[in-house]
């Protein structure tokens, strides 16, 4: 049973998901918050597969309930999926780098969001290559000042490639292609680096490569 967290101020809005989400077999809401803190304190007391937090709230937004949990080692199993509007824009990038999974544009097909949270349920972060592509345009356009090494040292040669790849936007299939191995042993170097680097999702990998000053947006 997929276990379910929704956080956004509009009730309307939790109560077309809930509604949605109740009706499958397979997932469950178990608590609804009205704002990013409420929503935290449910996390620790609901222990949830995925929290559904909107991006813009009152009181504490869901940038801040995102870092919040991705930084409480308690909620390591929690898979953040924002919530907006709007799309790609500068509070969803801001999400991403906090810690979130991916991110869900509010008018989604009702079949398109059911598979997307059983997706992040599986660990998989809703970013499509596409998306990632994006992400690269804003570190293009806000370069940043690398970071430490972040754990670096230790991946593997194959593994630092992999790493570099996904941050250029290529998916499993694109990186094995260029690595000339399997698409599952492509996705066992990016799990693996991943686990190393302590990056909860495919988001967070391509932020910390980039942060860390593996891959730049002017050395592609």
């Amino acid at each position: 049973m997929i276990r379910v967290l929704l956080v956004d101020d509009q009730p309307l809005i939790r109560g077309g998901f809930r509604a949605l989400l109740d009706a499958e077999d397979d997932i469950e809401v178990v608590a609804e918050a009205a704002d990013g803190g409420e929503g935290v304190a449910l996390a620790r007391q609901h222990l949830p597969d995925i929290a559904l937090v909107d991006v813009r709230m009152p009181v504490v937004d869901g940038i801040e309930a995102t870092r919040r949990i991705a930084e409480d080692p308690a909620l390591a199993q929690v898979h953040v999926v924002i919530l907006t509007n709007y799309g790609l824009d500068e509070h969803v990038f801001n999400a991403l780098r906090a810690g979130a999974a991916g991110f869900l544009v509010k008018d989604i097909e009702p079949e398109d969001f059911l598979h997307a949270v059983r997706v992040a349920a599986r660990g998989d972060a809703l970013l499509a290559p596409s998306i990632t592509r994006k992400l690269i345009d804003r570190f293009v356009a806000q370069p940043l000042e690398p970071a430490t090494g972040r754990g670096l040292e230790e991946l593997t040669n194959r593994e630092r490639e992999a790493v570099a790849l996904v941050a250029h936007g290529l998916s499993n299939d694109e990186i094995a292609e260029r690595m000339v191995i399997t698409p599952m042993t492509a996705k066992t170097h990016v799990n693996r680096a991943m686990t190393k680097l302590r990056a909860r999702d495919r988001a967070q990998l391509v932020v910390l490569a980039y942060e860390s000053g593996l891959v730049t947006p002017r050395n592609p």
